[in-house]
């Protein structure tokens, strides 16, 4: 797929590479809501402390106990090893890398990789996979602490629609300036009841877009790289 021009500047390409696995979680939208001891806005106020209760707290908050599964996330490390042909002396980071699983899939997969994660939750960096743990660190998006260019592959799976607009502004940017690859997830609607059901299931999002708002964040802050929509149908 070619890179395509839209809006002002030269877009990446938009993939399906995450959304099948996205498809195969079970969600009881309405259940999320109405919960008698966890509703929306009490479940939404504990997961946004991006702490226990987000990754190993009740289920009915957010993740329920977020754990490396074998083999999980094989299928999607392989897919970005064979998109950008990525090999074991290639630089790569994730942002919103939580516990680092992604990076230990790709890790296991081309040894010797030069890999390195960030997330805002210092409860997932205390966490982390202790195969990769030495290579994650706390920090926020919209600054990233590493030099222009330092990476080959920079990527953030769902993690960039939890940003208020003017942190989504500089996380984009931020993305751009830190790697020559960029492929980034975002939670998107292209129904009403695409758009109910990401309003009633999520507890951290803060940015709400259409597929062609997200192109025109991309557009008004330079971002050039590979994107992926994930609906909630």
């Amino acid at each position: 797929m070619s890179i395509r021009r839209v809006l002002g500047v030269f877009l990446g390409r938009q993939f399906e590479l995450i959304m099948s696995k996205h498809e195969q979680v079970f969600r009881d939208y309405y259940s999320r809501v109405t919960d008698p001891e966890f509703p929306k806005d009490v479940a939404a106020s504990l997961a946004k402390e991006w702490g226990y209760h987000y990754w190993d707290g009740d289920r009915r908050i957010n993740y329920g106990g977020y754990h490396y599964v074998e083999g999980y996330w094989t299928d999607f490390a392989s897919k970005l090893i064979d998109v950008y042909n990525l090999t074991p002396k290639s630089r790569v980071l994730d942002v919103g890398c939580g516990k680092g699983f992604l990076l230990r899939e790709l890790a296991q997969l081309l040894p010797g990789l030069k890999a390195r994660g960030l997330d805002i939750s210092q409860y997932a960096i205390d966490n982390g996979d202790p195969a990769v743990k030495e290579a994650l660190i706390g920090g926020n998006a919209s600054d990233l602490p590493f030099d222009d260019l330092t990476f080959d592959l920079a990527i953030s799976v769902n993690t960039l629609h939890n940003l208020h607009v003017f942190e989504l502004d500089s996380a984009l940017r931020e993305l751009e300036r830190v790697a020559t690859g960029k492929y980034l997830v975002v939670e998107s609607y292209r129904t009403e009841k695409e758009k109910m059901n990401l309003l009633y299931w999520q507890v951290t999002c803060e940015s709400f877009y259409t597929p062609e708002e997200w192109r025109w964040w991309f557009d008004r802050t330079g971002y050039s790289g590979d994107y992926e929509f994930i609906y909630f149908s």
